[in-house]
């Protein structure tokens, strides 16, 4: 039976029990004082991990300020989660560090106290952890900087969740390698290779700083020039990328648009194509050779095409047209037997962007005159009765600090009197008389080889210039 009434005669403890008490019979009213936060089965309640008992003063906010972090450039301050820290980089550069564990939720909360971050930046280990999905510390660069870091997961590890006057939270890192000859031009590195050798690459830049691609030029080596008022060298392959648009060099008007050549911590084998020989004087009037190729990493340009000699019947069935005229561009025609041979295909094998042109026709009787190598970005010019045909054009390019010219074709030889063919930017001149050879290719250029001229008396047949050799260049930010 419920209690319905309590008498003035004391009650023992624990002599009336919940049963005992019908709901609502004892109001607020009817009770003396309060009930002591101990005699409750939940004294106590947690916020943001900490147990805070009732009736207790707590501030409720995602981290606890802690004093302020005093930085003298060599103190590390490891930071604990739920905490705020106001650092003061008065004398120095600070460096603090995450902690080296995380739960998702975890929160730290960072600001510049004294406003010279920009003077002197703070340095945010990363304590093993990812920092904004990037395995790399941070920097905080700007004055009066605030952030808060939250941790998420092992993927992206502390992402920065409140951001103020942050401009940069990425530390910067840059591409260092070795190899070749090595040159600085403003925040860039450049690496000459006129031989063969290694590019070692030590580690590679993130996305803050160089990032992990380089600017490239690869060119093989020249073909050479035929002999006997015969075709000029093609020049050596032409491949240029430039890293658009972190990379600020002129580049040639063949450099692949937008793109540079993406690189990892390891060695790069360079092999540097020589030019291919010129043919020697009174021999048969024979072909040029092909220049060799040049390769840096899934690069390669084909060595320059040989001039065509003056040698067997007209037309692509020539002895010389099947197995050396073609390459990176093509070997010029020769000028007899009449009418002239064709001259080789450029770009063999095709790339885009082409690395060459074709060489000039060869014009038969009664010049006998050589057509020009192709050169990189013109076609080398067809001979025209007595006028031997210039080499074909090559490029300028300034990614080794300097405005360059590369990749011309070898002029054409003549006969005695008649107009030899010009090379350009790195080709060999035609020879006009047969004490005249064709001039060689100039060297780390590409260049093709002038074909050699002729003289009637006597039947003096004058030597092909070699082709040049040709050259890789490699550039990258290595600094800020």
């Amino acid at each position: 039976m419920a209690i319905d009434k309590i008498g003035s005669k004391a009650l023992t403890d624990c002599s009336v029990v919940a049963a005992d008490i019908t709901p609502g019979t004892i109001t607020g009213t009817q009770l003396a004082g309060s009930i002591a936060n101990a005699k409750l089965a939940n004294s106590t309640v947690t916020i943001n991990g900490t147990s805070i008992a009732l009736g207790a003063s707590a501030s409720v906010n995602n981290v606890a300020w802690q004093s302020v972090v005093v930085s003298d450039g060599s103190t590390v301050t490891t930071m604990v989660a739920g905490r705020g820290y106001f650092v003061n980089n008065t004398s120095a550069a600070g460096i603090v560090k995450l902690p080296a564990s995380g739960t998702a939720g975890d929160t730290i909360a960072i600001k510049d106290y004294a406003g010279n971050f920009a003077t002197n930046n703070l340095a945010i280990q990363r304590n093993g952890h990812n920092i904004q999905g990037v395995a790399g510390d941070s920097s905080i660069k700007s004055n009066r900087a605030s952030l808060v870091l939250v941790y998420i997961d092992s993927t992206k590890g502390w992402l920065f969740t409140n951001e103020s006057n942050v401009d940069d939270l990425e530390n910067k890192t840059y591409t260092s390698a070795t190899g070749g000859t090595i040159t600085n031009s403003g925040n860039f590195r450049i690496h000459t290779f006129t031989a063969d050798g290694n590019f070692v690459v030590a580690s590679v830049g993130n996305s803050g700083g160089s990032g992990a691609k380089v600017s490239y030029m690869v060119i093989a080596g020249g073909g050479g020039g035929a002999n006997t008022n015969a075709g000029g060298g093609g020049a050596g392959g032409f491949r240029e990328g430039k890293n658009s648009p972190l990379d600020s060099y002129t580049a040639s008007p063949l450099a692949a648009s937008d793109t540079g050549l993406t690189v990892s911590a390891q060695t790069y084998p360079i092999t540097v194509g020589g030019g291919g020989a010129g043919h020697g004087a009174g021999d048969c009037r024979g072909p040029g050779v092909r220049g060799s190729s040049s390769v840096f990493s899934t690069i390669t340009s084909t060595g320059g095409g040989g001039g065509q000699g003056n040698c067997g019947p007209a037309g692509p069935t020539g002895p010389s047209f099947p197995t050396t005229a073609p390459g990176g561009s093509g070997g010029g025609g020769s000028g007899g037997p009449s009418p002239g041979t064709v001259s080789g295909a450029g770009n063999t094998p095709p790339v885009s962007p082409p690395q060459g042109n074709n060489g000039g026709t060869g014009f038969g009787n009664p010049g006998y005159s050589g057509g020009g190598g192709g050169g990189a970005s013109a076609v080398g010019q067809n001979a025209a009765s007595n006028d031997a045909g210039n080499g074909g054009q090559g490029v300028d390019s300034s990614i080794n600090a300097v405005s360059t010219g590369y990749a011309g074709g070898g002029g054409g030889g003549a006969r005695p009197g008649n107009p030899v063919g010009s090379g350009t930017k790195g080709g060999g001149t035609g020879g006009g008389d047969g004490s005249t050879a064709g001039t060689a290719g100039s060297a780390n250029t590409g260049g093709g080889g002038g074909g050699g001229g002729f003289t009637c008396s006597g039947q003096v047949e004058a030597a092909g210039g070699n082709g040049g050799k040709g050259i890789v260049i490699i550039r990258y930010k290595y600094q800020n």
